[in-house]
């Protein structure tokens, strides 16, 4: 095992909420502080530690993807830009909702629950009450509070934030996050659903040890690493003839061919990966090291996770696309729709980029109906011939010229109810294949 993930198994060692740093690893897992630090970044991406302001990089509990609605007190602090004046010792802790403290004080407490946010003014008895009832405090205006308050902060290990912005402007701040957060969710990556620990062998272990690690896991392929911990084949059972010696190594047997994926795939190529490829598990590399595995029956699992989650996010194609239908003509699909105040530029028509985002929504639409697979645009040509008012309905009619292994394009036509031409499009696409 590499320094490196020595460092990350320290780390995910250390309870959470325990304060660490680049020297105080360094020190613990005698490395250089580069290598320290290296390890540090790296488990910040994998969601193990925060660096908050004023504070310092804290071991938190690593959130699920799918749970990215919730936040930690840690994150609420970076989204408001906000000062820590209590409590540090419980800002990796999730809040599972948020209450605004404008009412009078007997009434709050119907409220206020054990994990919530409590967002208030500079009223003592409501920052006590919020505390008390196992809440974190968040004071708006800029305002500070008592040492009361801050002792009864950090006993109960509940943070007391202060922000400058008013509550009005936080809940948007909040509010806008969680929405990013929710359209985020929707694309979920390998890094969410991989096995970190996987389980591997070695050049020069036998097919005996493979026949063994079979009986043990009952995943018959594993892939192959050599001392830096980079993949150099994949061990299946087809790789084996009846007739072959135990005592066979590995590097003579194994497949050198080999078919891998990053944290930052999406779930829906290993899908695609995995399908086409009839594979029943893959190897996730990150910095030309194994980093774990994902199987098949992981990305199953994944998709029909997503496929029951509603999305409160809306992207700017959501914002266009909902008032547009399609129905299939053969082969064609035809698209029928508004125009939109959010499409319409200065002088009140529809703007060049609202329209272009459209056609290139519909012919990746298109190309996804026809072949279910990731893909993105390689390059598009546009011709619009005349203006198109605000509430005018349209009709865009697409047929694919070409649908290739790799690449794709589709041909994209948009008339108004008069049947006038108001603009054409070729698009190209191809298979996204890593990310």
């Amino acid at each position: 095992m590499s320094k490196h993930e020595d460092i990350l198994k320290y780390v995910m060692s250390l309870e959470v909420g325990t304060r660490i740093s680049v020297r105080s690893v360094a020190s613990a897992q005698g490395v250089s502080d580069g290598t320290a630090y290296r390890a540090i970044k790296d488990a910040d991406a994998l969601g193990l530690v925060t660096t908050i302001p004023r504070v310092g990089t804290v071991r938190i509990e690593k959130l699920e993807k799918k749970s990215i609605e919730s936040l930690t007190y840690g994150e609420v602090i970076n989204i408001i830009d906000g000062t820590l004046l209590g409590g540090k010792e419980g800002i990796h802790k999730t809040l599972n909702r948020f209450v605004i403290g404008a009412m009078a004080v007997e009434d709050i407490g119907k409220y206020i629950t054990p994990g919530c946010l409590l967002i208030v003014g500079n009223r003592e008895e409501v920052q006590r009450l919020g505390l008390e009832n196992e809440s974190g405090v968040l004071i708006t205006g800029g305002f500070g509070c008592s040492e009361e308050i801050k002792k009864l902060a950090n006993e109960k290990c509940l943070p007391i934030i202060s922000s400058a912005y008013d509550t009005f402007t936080i809940a948007s701040m909040i509010n806008r996050a969680i929405s990013e957060s929710l359209i985020k969710k929707d694309i979920m990556l390998v890094e969410d659903i991989m096995n970190i620990e996987p389980v591997y062998l070695k050049p020069n272990d036998t097919v005996a040890d493979w026949r063994r690690m079979v009986l043990e896991t009952g995943h018959e392929r594993y892939p192959v690493v050599d001392d830096d911990m980079k993949v150099i084949g994949i061990i299946t059972a087809k790789d084996l003839v009846k007739d072959i010696s135990n005592d066979e190594h590995i590097s003579r047997v194994m497949s050198k061919n080999t078919i891998t994926v990053t944290p930052k795939t999406t779930v829906a190529y290993a899908a695609h990966v995995t399908g086409w490829e009839g594979i029943e598990l893959c190897p996730v590399i990150h910095n030309k090291r194994l980093a774990g595995v994902v199987t098949r029956h992981d990305v199953i699992k994944a998709l029909q996770y997503i496929s029951r989650q509603p999305q409160a996010g809306e992207t700017l194609e959501d914002m266009i696309m909902k008032n547009f239908q399609f129905e299939t003509l053969g082969e064609d699909l035809y698209f029928f729709g508004k125009i939109t105040p959010e499409m319409l530029d200065p002088i009140g028509t529809a703007s060049w980029s609202s329209l272009n985002m459209l056609l290139s929504t519909i012919g990746i639409i298109t190309l996804r109906h026809k072949n279910n697979i990731n893909i993105f645009i390689d390059s598009m040509s546009t011709y619009f011939t005349q203006p198109v008012q605000m509430d005018s309905v349209i009709d865009i009619y697409t047929k694919i010229l070409d649908m290739g292994r790799n690449s794709s394009k589709v041909r994209i036509e948009m008339y108004d109810r008069k049947k006038q031409l108001i603009g054409t499009s070729i698009l190209s696409a191809r298979v996204l294949k890593k990310i």
